[in-house]
């Protein structure tokens, strides 16, 4: 099939998604790393927070990363004071996971320096533009409903505007 002209009259908002998000990495990624942070590490530890004592097959879990990925990222963390590894009194093949103290007030430092980096790559919008788009992306986030395996195996129709 030929592509047709697309009309580019339209919004399309893919690239400036994508702009954006790698504006927002980059300097995310530039305030975690004097923490000693990547944005996996914060990743884990707001998981921990917000779901308490967890396995080490249920972090990787909602993760969604595979159990050795898993194991080098409890490594680091680990290692830095971060999170704290025991063995299951339950199973004692089992591993729980729970956030330290130190862990917490990395996280509360990470969240701030984030604010800040938002700041900047949002700077443009106000307040209540903000919030609309973060309403906005949590909706096309939430909508989704498939994981990029399930939409890359589902065949798709071409567009009649391409």
């Amino acid at each position: 099939m030929t592509a047709g002209p697309v009309d580019q009259r339209q919004s399309r908002s893919g690239a400036l998604l994508d702009y954006l998000a790698r504006r927002m990495r980059l300097r995310s990624e530039s305030v975690l790393g004097p923490l000693g942070l990547r944005p996996r590490h914060l990743v884990a530890l707001t998981v921990l927070r917000d779901a308490g004592a967890i396995s080490q097959q249920g972090l990787a879990s909602n993760l969604q990363i595979d159990g050795t990925n898993v194991v080098g990222l409890l490594n680091d963390l680990e290692t830095a004071g971060l999170v704290e590894r025991r063995r299951s009194p339950e199973d004692r093949r089992r591993h729980v996971v729970t956030l330290t103290d130190t862990g917490g007030k990395r996280l509360r430092e990470a969240e701030c320096a984030l604010a800040t980096a938002e700041d900047e790559v949002l700077g443009a919008l106000d307040p209540a533009d903000r919030d609309t788009l973060y309403d906005l992306l949590r909706r096309a986030a939430t909508g989704a409903g498939m994981s990029c395996a399930d939409a890359t195996a589902i065949p798709q129709e071409p567009d009649p505007r391409c």
